[in-house]
C-alpha cells in the first residue's frame, strides 16, 4: 500500500499527540507532558544502539547541498562527557563547512543511551556563521532541564515501522519529531552499499512545510538525509574512521 507524504505526516502527528519525550520507568515515554525529570536508574548500565552508535573516536564525514550551496560535514564522537540532569552524556561535535573551507555551522550535541539501548537526546549548543566567520545565530540551542526543555529520544533500541517519538523539546526552539517507516531497506552512498537500513520521516512544527527522510545503517548511524518537501537539503555519508 502506498501513502502520500501528507497522509504519512498526518498519521505520525496523530500518533505523537500527547506524548512526552521524558524517559519513564521501563524505557517508554512518560504519560505526563508536564514531567521534567529523568529516571537515573534507566542510565546506570547503558547499552549501545546499533543504529545510533556512540563509540568515542569515531569520525563520520558527509557531503551535501542546501539551497544550491555545497557543504562538507564532519561528525566526531568525542571522548568528552557532560552531566545533564544527573545523566552522563556523550559530547558529539558536528562541524559544517562550505567548499571554500569557511565555517558555516558548529554544534555540540549531548546524547546518552539507556539500559535498554534507546538513545536519548539531552540538547545541543549550536551556532551558525557568516562567510567572514562571525556568529549569525545560536537559534536551536537547548539543554534538558533548562527553560522547560525536555530530553527526547533520538533512536529507539529496536526501531520498527510506526514507532513515533519526540527527538527534542524546548517550545519554540527545538521541536523535532520522527516516525519510523521502514526497516531492512538498502541504500547506496559514497561510503558503499548498505543493508538492513532504517528509514524515518522527520519534521518540526517550527518548519511546518519541511518533511525530511533520514536513513540509518547498523554500526554507522545516519548515512543519508534528504528533504522530501519544503526544502532541498541533501547529505550522504562519504567515509568513517573508527579511532
Amino acid at each position: 500500500m502506498k501513502f502520500s507524504k501528507l497522509a504519512i505526516l498526518a498519521a505520525a502527528v496523530a500518533t505523537l499527540g500527547g506524548m512526552s519525550a521524558v524517559p519513564a520507568s521501563g524505557g517508554g515515554p512518560a504519560t505526563s507532558a508536564a514531567a521534567r525529570t529523568v529516571n537515573l536508574g534507566q542510565f546506570d548500565d547503558p547499552k549501545q544502539n546499533r543504529y545510533f552508535p556512540l563509540q568515542p573516536g569515531t569520525v563520520s564525514r558527509y557531503r551535501g547541498t542546501d539551497d544550491g550551496d555545497r557543504y562538507r560535514e564532519r561528525v566526531r564522537v568525542t571522548r568528552r562527557t557532560k552531566s545533564i540532569q544527573g545523566v552522563t552524556t556523550t559530547v558529539v561535535s558536528d562541524v559544517l563547512r562550505r567548499t571554500d573551507g569557511t565555517l558555516a555551522e558548529k554544534t555540540r550535541d549531548w546524547y546518552a543511551p539507556d539500559n535498554a539501548g534507546n538513545v536519548w537526546y539531552f540538547g545541543e549548543a549550536t551556532a551558525t556563521y557568516d562567510e567572514r566567520g562571525h556568529i549569525e545565530s545560536r537559534d536551536g540551542s537547548w539543554r534538558a532541564g533548562v527553560r522547560g526543555a525536555v530530553a527526547g529520544k533520538i533512536m529507539p533500541a529496536n526501531p520498527r515501522p510506526t514507532d513515533a517519538y519526540r527527538q527534542e523539546y524546548r517550545r519554540g526552539h527545538a521541536e523535532d519529531q520522527a516516525w519510523i517507516v521502514q526497516r531492512n531497506a538498502h541504500t547506496h552512498v559514497p561510503y558503499g552499499t548498505l543493508h538492513h537500513v532504517v528509514r524515518s520521516f522527520e519534521w518540526t512544527r517550527l518548519e511546518k512545510k519541511v518533511l525530511s527522510l533520514k536513513l540509518y545503517a547498523p554500526g554507522l548511524g545516519i548515512v543519508r538525509e534528504k528533504d522530501m518537501s519544503g526544502g532541498n537539503e541533501k547529505f550522504v555519508l562519504v567515509s568513517v574512521d573508527h579511532g
